[in-house]
């Protein structure tokens, strides 16, 4: 009995030399993954960049999965204003944040929660093709959690994507570690970090499931999103990899439990 797990930065479907965003292109590349469980970080809602379409409605129809799309912001992320954080997902409004897919077989025995976590003071430098050069504030964050049914048994899957200022990411995976307490094990963590391994152990000490750079895409130097297990059966055989999606520049890590 094999469970495929995966993580992607989806980059909101925009192509790194490009920059233009292809969601098409996108749930593609994300269905041939063929993942039963998939944490998508960087995912554009009802944005006029992406054309005003749901994108995690689409991943999950590429995937045959449900999926639990959580807003970070409501906006367009890095736009010069009507930008604002997210306290809760509003259907209709154009935002921005985070999905947690599961594939049609595997059903949620608790649902999907969440745990907001508040943006950090940093700023992120970027390079806006209209502007130039500016300082983009940090954004708030958000883990999605799911008790996923599997052969096996229940399975919890977390997805997040962690600010960019690490000493605050850093702070932000303690506030997931204490969130996890609440869920059942065996559990796996899924996302982007924005931390290398060495920092990760000494916060979070889970067993890492896939090692390797995921980024940037092209020539990846660092790790920068895991997969992270706690509780799992040292009977349960764990087969990973690193592949490039779509244009992202983010790699994503895929990791195949066999129990």
């Amino acid at each position: 009995m094999r469970l495929r797990l995966a993580s992607v930065n989806a980059a909101s479907g925009r192509d790194l030399r490009s920059g233009r965003v292809d969601t098409p292109a996108l749930v593609e590349a994300v269905a041939r993954l063929d993942a039963d469980v998939v944490a998508v970080q960087e995912v554009d809602h009802l944005l006029p960049r992406s054309g005003g379409v749901d994108q995690t409605a689409l991943l999950a129809a590429g995937l045959g999965a449900h999926g639990w799309f959580a807003a970070t912001v409501h906006g367009t992320p890095g736009a010069a204003q009507g930008i604002r954080d997210a306290h809760r997902t509003v259907p209709e409004e154009p935002s921005y944040g985070i999905a947690l897919l599961v594939r049609g077989g595997h059903d949620t025995a608790l649902g999907f929660r969440e745990l907001r976590m508040p943006a950090g003071r940093g700023r992120l430098p970027v390079l806006d093709p209209a502007s130039g050069p500016r300082l983009v504030p940090d954004e708030q964050r958000v883990v999605v959690a799911a008790v996923v049914d599997t052969p096996a048994g229940p399975l919890s899957v977390l997805g997040t994507h962690l600010s960019f200022t690490p000493w605050h990411a850093g702070r932000q995976l303690r506030m997931v570690r204490d969130f996890a307490r609440t869920l059942p094990r065996p559990l796996v963590l899924l996302g982007d970090l924005n931390l290398p391994p060495g920092i990760v152990r000494r916060v979070l000490p889970w067993r890492p499931l896939v090692t390797g750079p995921t980024f940037p895409a092209p020539a990846p130097k660092v790790q920068l999103d895991h997969a992270l297990a706690d509780g799992l059966d040292a009977q349960v055989r764990v087969e990973s990899r690193i592949e490039q999606v779509g244009g992202s520049d983010h790699r994503a890590v895929v990791v195949d439990l066999h129990f």
